[in-house]
């Protein structure tokens, strides 16, 4: 008994002298000071605006409408290369991509005096060889694409020509999320037009934010995915806007690398500007304006009260790792930019 009792009292005593010399040494070392006043703490930086990240937009230039995805008769479309330009020129557009399925397009100087500007094309599918079924809209000259030939080793071909590639209709096609991540596409359909039509399943903006999640630089697009006919009579539903110095395939181009550019289904953006603290936009008349962030983060304004506004600035909002912005008028119809913020190796290698 008197051993554990002494026991106890040599650590009692031991843990004092411990105690006591560790308050000794604070007190000794102006360092470890506890200050008369609570110091401020810095905000975190943002990293949309940190060095590494760029704003995207430049709208100095000139917008141009145009739609990068449909089909004509050289595939499975109802209408020829003439009467589909002179369609959609009575509309606006100024530039079209051919994407006729497994038909890649050299379009030279016998388009010149069409009332468009004709980009090449072509739409791939199939399935993978995990059994993936995905159909991919690839922009650029291509050569040696063949419907016979197996999903991996056209869109492979593709992309070693420097293809750029959309993930089309995902939702259609009943892609995963993690499908669409895998598939490393440049960018995906988040309207399409002719599935709007065909079973209302043209919705693919829960894939972009899925894909936006591994990569903030994805783009997204609308397209009508066209074929006017009269089992598909419906076009100039969903369409892309771009801002460049000129009408050419080269300017119009680097523009959809770069994401310089909104998608629509309605509304329009004037311009779109950032002052490194503020976002600042001019577009048609709308009711509402949202930044969307990752998962449930997001700002709104806009009121049910049927005013409308052309002119807004808002604050880029901390800590999320992407931000765009989708804007929606009085009908329902909506515009969304592509991320405001990109990496500025991305930046440099899309020549923007």
């Amino acid at each position: 008994m008197f051993s554990r009792r002494a026991a106890k009292t040599a650590a009692l005593i031991t843990g004092l002298i411990s105690a006591i010399l560790t308050v000794s040494a604070r007190a000794a070392d102006p360092n470890n000071a506890t200050p008369s006043a609570p110091t401020s703490v810095s905000p975190p930086a943002n990293p949309l605006t940190s060095p590494t990240q760029v704003f995207r937009y430049d709208t100095s230039g000139t917008w141009f409408k145009g739609n990068t995805h449909l089909h004509t008769v050289m595939s499975d479309g109802g209408k020829t290369y003439a009467e589909v330009a002179q369609m959609y020129a009575d509309r606006g557009y100024k530039f079209l991509f051919a994407t006729d399925h497994h038909v890649a397009t050299h379009f030279g100087p016998e388009m010149k005096d069409a009332p468009v500007l004709w980009l090449d094309g072509v739409e791939i599918g199939g399935r993978d060889e995990k059994g993936c079924n995905y159909h991919v809209v690839c922009l650029g000259t291509l050569s040696g694409i063949e419907r016979k030939m197996p999903l991996s080793e056209s869109l492979k071909l593709a992309r070693a020509q420097g293809a750029f590639t959309i993930l089309a209709h995902p939702s259609w096609c009943g892609n995963t999320f993690q499908e669409a991540i895998d598939g490393n596409f440049d960018g995906v359909e988040i309207y399409n037009h002719v599935c709007h039509w065909l079973n209302g399943k043209s919705d693919g903006k829960a894939h972009w934010n899925a894909m936006l999640e591994v990569r903030p630089n994805t783009l997204a697009f609308c397209s009508d995915d066209a074929h006017i006919k009269p089992e598909h009579p419906g076009f100039d539903g969903g369409w892309i806007v771009v801002n460049a110095r000129e009408l050419s395939r080269e300017a119009i181009m680097t523009a959809i690398r770069a994401g310089n550019y909104y998608s629509s289904c309605g509304p329009d953006f004037k311009s779109i500007t950032c002052d490194g603290e503020k976002l600042h936009l001019q577009t048609s008349p709308i009711q509402f304006v949202r930044l969307v962030g990752p998962d449930s983060a997001g700002l709104r304004r806009g009121s049910f009260d049927g005013q409308t506004f052309t002119e807004i600035s808002l604050d880029i909002p901390r800590k999320w790792s992407y931000v765009y912005v989708e804007i929606e008028d009085i009908h329902g119809r909506r515009a969304w930019t592509n991320t405001l913020f990109t990496n500025a190796k991305s930046a440099a290698a899309s020549g923007s």
